[in-house]
């Protein structure tokens, strides 16, 4: 796809702007962060952490296009196109910081593979040869790392524990970025989340958004809110990693030698059950909760469009698409976890990460936003 520039002119721009700015070009004491995912949930929450950090420059990355805004630079690439990717990001030679937060959906684990390898490689591709400043490759990646995603796994999960039968992309990512890295100046890390909670728009793994979408239909339709996940997941153990959280401990890994060429587990430090946040949920949407039943949100939420349409109108929302709030897919995905699905985050407070959310506290701020945005009534 063709962006709406290319990297010659994000940096010229970057440069202008910090010249009017500060009066002197950009010294080589900056960090400049690239992106990669930048308009996802943990990419917009990244750049929003680092745009606020007066030491960093950040270019976002993403496919779709969109504007450049105060200290952060976007760039429009298809990462799937080799030469797309290195004619855009070949030219900024100032990074000195990858944060790769992107992927591409497929019906199988085995077809995620292929595609999900082939971004992170034309990455490296584009960016090594010209970034000779370059300190750092951070990699997103979650518990599938421990096949979490596959169904009962050891809990709680250690960034030690042996790897499961592949296909895996993360595990494949990690590999192919360990072995790039060797010999290298540069080091890597690699952060694994749980389930993340944070705002973006037309991200398909949003369950926050799905939650809060929901909730807002039941009431509009005068139903109590039921838990429509497998009747095991009520009960179960899990967790959560808010956004925020996950883009500090992000940059912290990155930036503190300690933790270089090390994986990560970021977690809000709490467990929960279902069963016990459900009745909150419901208490801040000012919902009545029914027993759960069981129901696939994919189907049952698939006819609701032109419900959410008259709930815009009525209401005076902001007019946002159905399709960009209605992550059905992914919350029937989480929902379906009748198993415990939490990791140990021991290791990042070892290594001197310390930083902590309240699940409960993140859940009530998250639908707060929302409606702060008139995203939802």
């Amino acid at each position: 796809m063709h962006g709406r520039g290319n990297g010659h002119f994000c940096l010229r721009s970057m440069r202008s702007a910090d010249r009017a700015k500060d009066g002197a070009t950009m010294s080589t004491s900056d960090k400049v962060a690239l992106v990669i995912g930048a308009q996802g949930v943990i990419g917009r929450n990244l750049v929003d952490h680092l745009a606020s950090l007066d030491d960093w420059k950040v270019i976002g990355v993403s496919r779709r296009e969109s504007s450049s805004t105060g200290r952060v630079f976007h760039v429009s690439a298809d990462l799937l196109d080799a030469n797309d990717t290195r004619r855009k990001l070949g030219a900024l030679g100032d990074v000195t910081h990858v944060f790769y937060a992107a992927y591409q959906d497929r019906p199988t684990w085995a077809e995620l593979v292929p595609p999900n390898v082939a971004m992170l490689r034309n990455v490296l591709d584009a960016v090594e040869p010209t970034a000779r400043r370059l300190q750092h490759v951070s990699l997103m990646q979650g518990y599938k790392v421990y096949g979490a995603h596959l169904g009962p796994f050891k809990t709680p999960a250690r960034e030690s524990d042996p790897p499961h039968m592949p296909p895996e992309f993360n595990v494949d990512q990690q590999a192919l970025l360990e072995s790039r890295a060797a010999g290298r100046a540069w080091s890597w890390s690699a952060i694994r989340p749980s389930v993340v909670s944070g705002f973006a728009l037309g991200n398909p793994m949003n369950l926050s958004m799905a939650i809060a979408v929901y909730a807002s239909i039941s009431k509009e339709l005068g139903i109590p809110l039921r838990f429509p996940g497998r009747a095991g997941a009520y009960d179960k153990l899990l967790e959560m990693t808010d956004a925020g959280l996950l883009a500090r401990a992000t940059v912290w890994a990155a930036t503190n030698e300690r933790a270089a060429n090390q994986a990560f587990n970021v977690n809000n430090g709490d467990l929960f059950r279902w069963n016990e946040m459900w009745p909150k949920i419901g208490r801040w949407f000012d919902l009545e909760v029914a027993p759960p039943l069981p129901m696939s949100l994919d189907v049952v939420m698939a006819d609701k469009e032109p419900l959410w349409n008259s709930m815009i109108e009525k209401y005076g929302l902001a007019s946002t698409p159905y399709r960009d709030v209605s992550s059905w897919r992914f919350a029937d995905f989480v929902f379906s976890w009748d198993y415990d699905m939490f990791a140990d985050g021991t290791k990042a407070r070892r290594f001197g990460f310390h930083e902590f959310v309240d699940t409960s506290a993140m859940f009530e701020g998250m639908f707060d936003d929302l409606r702060k945005r008139r995203v939802i009534p």
